[in-house]
């Protein structure tokens, strides 16, 4: 079976298999409404963050459990940075980037778990949440400053013969906002899990008993476990970009003068 996978396909692993959204129930084409292992992980997201933040502080104990504990320190650390990037005024929306950041650190987290799928490895995911950020905060700098929001692409403190260069420029910059917020989660989860599923696939080759495998294999293993370290602070770390982009966009929002 590897010999005519590798003589009609030339590889015997394919790193991106991990990525194909295929439907949770049987086999068969992919419809509109199919439940699939992508939509069951975002169930097990919602369904994870639910527990921490609901079910883990129901009790509101003086002294915390360890998931109350968590879940403090979680929103604790949220609503410090609305505040500390986009304003006081911006804490009204912190329920919202609250539960964007929750969504995506779960769905991260459990796509690291052995044959779990990243819902935010698919730009389809992701261009949905940044696209709502977007939408969001372009319809709220209109509501709270009419025409003013226009102020936030002409550069006042520029000289003017570059301000309308500057205004252009910041216009196509704006407008590019959604492709970066989403193509930068999606490509780094992409990346890692990929590196880690091309280091598996050497693993096995101490099964050939031969002096090649004995040497890949303890390297291959090696690095698995190097990348997956790499990949939960990846996890992490593109979650809190994400977020910390949506308070900047937020901010830009709010106070949209330069």
């Amino acid at each position: 079976m590897e010999a005519g996978a590798e003589k009609s396909d030339g590889l015997v692993f394919h790193p991106m298999d991990q990525f194909i959204v295929k439907p949770f129930f049987g086999e068969g084409a992919v419809g509109t409404f199919t439940f699939t292992n992508s939509s069951f992980w975002m169930v097990m997201t919602v369904l994870a963050a639910t527990a921490l933040l609901v079910l883990g502080t129901s009790g509101r104990s003086v002294i915390p459990s360890r998931i109350q504990s968590i879940a403090e320190l979680c929103y604790g650390f949220i609503r410090k940075m609305v505040e500390d990037v986009a304003g006081k005024d911006a804490l009204p929306y912190f329920p919202y980037i609250m539960t964007l950041f929750v969504f995506i650190i779960f769905a991260n987290f459990l796509g690291l778990l052995p044959g779990a799928f990243t819902p935010t490895s698919h730009i389809a995911v992701t261009a949905i949440l940044a696209m709502a950020v977007f939408l969001t905060v372009t319809v709220m700098g209109f509501v709270k400053n009419g025409a003013g929001f226009l102020g936030l692409f002409w550069v006042s403190s520029a000289p003017l013969p570059l301000r309308p260069v500057l205004a252009l420029i910041e216009v196509i910059s704006y407008f590019v906002r959604p492709v970066s917020h989403s193509i930068r989660l999606a490509g780094n989860m992409m990346a890692g899990h990929a590196v880690i599923k091309v280091f598996a696939a050497f693993a096995p080759m101490i099964l050939l008993s031969t002096g090649l495998g004995l040497l890949v294999t303890p390297l291959s293993i090696l690095a698995i476990t190097a990348v997956y370290a790499l990949e939960v602070l990846v996890a992490f770390i593109q979650a809190y970009v994400f977020t910390i982009l949506t308070c900047v966009y937020l901010k830009d929002a709010l106070h949209p003068h330069h």
